[in-house]
């Protein structure tokens, strides 16, 4: 069997931690120190995919439609962003840690086919919190695959996201009929009930990490009415 490799590292802001790229074969990981477990690999996307799919789910018809992505990962959820939404529109990826994005570019890219190779994508190197802070009726999505979900596992600044004053922010930043998915590895009801007091139309999606098979994920819809 081929042994990993490890490819990059990067150190997450705060005292985060450290993350660690390494590849076996067409097999790609991240993981961060000091945590049992992968954070990402490559051929476990699924719910990342879902996210996007279910989170733009009406923008194909939406001539010049502005999706916010939280999160690089390993570029399936802006990938299938893309997918989701019309040749006029632009996805902009926030992703924190400039590493990330040159794995992107880099060894990375053919995992999702180089979603940053597409005209329609634009980068944002820095907290997709500076962006939601101040924004006004600027998105028709806003997808956040940032951290472990509302119960935070990198950073703790990650935690203002997920609450009621950053809830009021995303729904301030979405235009009217705007969506915001959220994933998470698990179910969260106090999130839940926070996305119901900024104001969204909530609700909450089982989806799995493989077509059909693999541990189960949460994604949170919020619909601004």
């Amino acid at each position: 069997m081929n042994k990993w490799s490890l490819l990059g590292s990067a150190t997450i802001p705060n005292d985060g931690g450290e993350l660690k790229l390494s590849q076996r074969g067409d097999e790609f990981s991240i993981r961060l120190s000091g945590i049992r477990g992968e954070l990402m690999n490559s051929r476990v996307h699924g719910s990342e995919e879902a996210l996007a799919t279910i989170g733009c789910s009406r923008l194909k018809s939406v001539g010049s439609a502005q999706v916010l992505v939280g999160g690089m990962g390993m570029g399936f959820t802006l990938a299938a962003a893309l997918q989701s939404v019309s040749a006029t529109a632009r996805v902009t990826v926030a992703e924190l840690i400039p590493e990330v994005i040159e794995w992107n570019h880099g060894p990375l890219g053919d995992c999702a086919d180089r979603p940053l190779d597409d005209a329609r994508s634009r980068v944002f190197v820095g907290d997709v919190a500076e962006l939601l802070e101040k924004s006004e009726s600027e998105y028709d999505a806003i997808l956040l695959d940032v951290d472990n979900g509302p119960e935070g596992l990198t950073q703790t600044e990650n935690q203002w996201l997920y609450s009621e004053a950053g809830l009021k922010a995303i729904f301030r930043a979405l235009r009217p009929r705007g969506s915001l998915a959220v994933w998470s590895a698990g179910p969260d009801r106090l999130f839940l009930n926070r996305l119901k007091k900024a104001r969204f139309n909530a609700s909450v999606r089982s989806v799995r990490a493989r077509p059909g098979k693999g541990s189960h994920h949460t994604i949170f819809l919020g619909h601004k009415a």
